[in-house]
């Protein structure tokens, strides 16, 4: 039997509201209770540097890997015009689809029209000394990383569209509410920084695809403490509003006001042990000092110009490629999760021309992201994963794709995986995974398996329920991935 990580969740109830002057009285607030404050600040301090513990102590593995980066090509990027090779079906383009493929099957804006097969729209060759089969339109990434390349044929997931699909890749459930991924490492694993957040996301778009919105929830903590939750840095400007100090306020009077502050929550956390009130002390000391780490982060100035050139873009331009560069210096200063989505691969039409581009907004930007962690010995214990909520039919919609559910490729790099090395398979057609199909929640369980957790032993009570990141149903962790 396991013993699951459990947190309480039925919080006390909330006292009557009190006038202001009796919570003046009852809170004492004079000089005295300022110097208090000071006090209550460094212990808030002190309680910050013990949150980057995390709640499993020890782990219940040896980890291979200490954080993930998760390039997240939104939008549902087609398995079959990028890593998925289907000479069978360039061969049947513009036939029938053979309704044994399709009958029954959930199909999003193509159910009850007729159905063609339509051909990759691209050629694929064989890349590396590893052989990996790889469309030409990712000319930087196969010719520099193939080697480095866990490559997953055979994942399927259970949602159709876009914001179900993306819920249920990043918590593990289509319910809303959920934590995210990032949020459950940080509260499992703690962070390794004090200077920034433990679980950063950040935003590009580009210039082909359908651009699906991407909601805030999908890197909420759900129903962990809300101090888990990921940030997101903006790709252009001040990656975070109102980061820098105002005119005229020095770092000292600025202490003074976090520390007052900081008093007074403590105050109220004694009357009502609300647990959301240490998140609000934390999250001033973290804002305080995001104040000094995040312009530092943005700092380029003392980057090599053969690892700028390597990135190819201007620091800070909003692009994949800058984010890329961004989330390498995340992870260098300690960063637990970090999550780049890039919004152009929802190719209903004109998949040929499109694809092509968005991947070529993509491309250069990823590989040397995996060159850069390669040469820093950073690649070994950073988990990369590169893919989409879900793949595309094999199936016309015009000159395009639909949405697809029932088989698609993702890959992952570095954190233990197999470099090199491809896994599973769709059908002739790349319609069903069917050799060594590998669900969502395999992929997290191997993953976290990879950071050090047992997924089966890693849950959180919540309405009487122990919950998990890989849900209800049983998961594998996928051995034959890992070296």
């Amino acid at each position: 039997m396991h013993n699951p990580i459990s947190i309480a969740t039925s919080l006390p109830p909330l006292p009557s509201p009190i006038a202001r002057r009796t919570f003046l009285r009852r809170s004492g607030v004079s000089v005295g209770s300022m110097a208090l404050g000071s006090l209550l600040a460094r212990d808030a301090r002190a309680q910050d540097a013990s949150d980057l513990k995390g709640v499993i102590q020890p782990l219940h593995f040896a980890p291979r890997a200490k954080r993930v980066i998760w390039l997240y090509m939104a939008g549902g990027m087609s398995h079959l015009d990028t890593f998925d090779h289907k000479p069978k079906l360039a061969e049947l383009d513009g036939q029938p689809m053979p309704e044994s493929f399709t009958k029954g099957q959930q199909i999003a804006q193509l159910q009850g029209a007729k159905l063609n097969c339509f051909a990759p729209q691209h050629p694929f060759q064989q890349w590396g000394a590893s052989g990996q089969e790889i469309s030409a339109i990712w000319p930087e990434l196969a010719s520099r990383c193939a080697d480095d390349m866990c490559i997953v044929r055979s994942l399927f997931t259970e949602a159709i569209n876009h914001d179900p699909a993306h819920t249920f890749m990043n918590t593990g459930s289509m319910i809303s509410g959920r934590p995210a991924m990032g949020s459950w490492l940080l509260y499992g694993l703690g962070a390794d920084t004090q200077e920034l957040p433990g679980f950063v996301v950040m935003v590009s778009t580009g210039n082909y695809g359908q651009k699906q919105p991407i909601a805030a929830r999908q890197w909420h903590s759900g129903f962990l403490p809300s101090r888990f939750q990921g940030v997101e840095f903006r790709s252009t400007g001040d990656p975070v509003l109102y980061v820098r100090r105002p005119g005229g306020v020095d770092e000292g009077r600025q202490r003074d006001v976090v520390e007052a502050v900081a008093a007074l929550n403590r105050l109220e956390e004694a009357e009502t042990a609300d647990p959301e009130i240490a998140t609000r002390i934390s999250q001033y000391e973290m804002a305080f000092r995001m104040q000094t780490s995040v312009p530092e982060l943005m700092d380029v100035r003392n980057e090599p110009q053969h690892i700028l050139d390597l990135y190819g873009s201007q620091p800070g331009d909003g692009s994949f490629a800058s984010n890329c560069l961004l989330a390498r210096r995340l992870a260098e200063r300690g960063v637990r999760f970090i999550q780049l989505y890039h919004r152009d691969w929802d190719h209903h039409g004109a998949i040929k021309d499109h694809i092509a581009g968005s991947a070529a907004e993509v491309d250069r930007g990823a590989a040397a992201l995996i060159t850069d962690l390669k040469q820093r010995g950073m690649l070994d214990d950073t988990i990369v994963v590169f893919g989409s909520e879900f793949g595309r039919t094999p199936m016309a919609q015009g000159n395009g794709r639909d949405h697809h559910l029932a088989g698609f490729t993702m890959w992952l790099a570095g954190g233990g995986f197999k470099p090199g090395f491809n896994y599973g398979a769709t059908d002739e057609l790349g319609y069903h995974a069917v050799e060594n199909r590998v669900s969502v929640h395999d992929l997290h369980a191997t993953m976290l398996h990879q950071l050090g957790i047992d997924h089966m032993k890693f849950s959180v009570k919540f309405q009487g329920l122990d919950s998990r990141l890989t849900g209800v149903e049983p998961a594998r962790i996928v051995t034959d991935l890992l070296v």
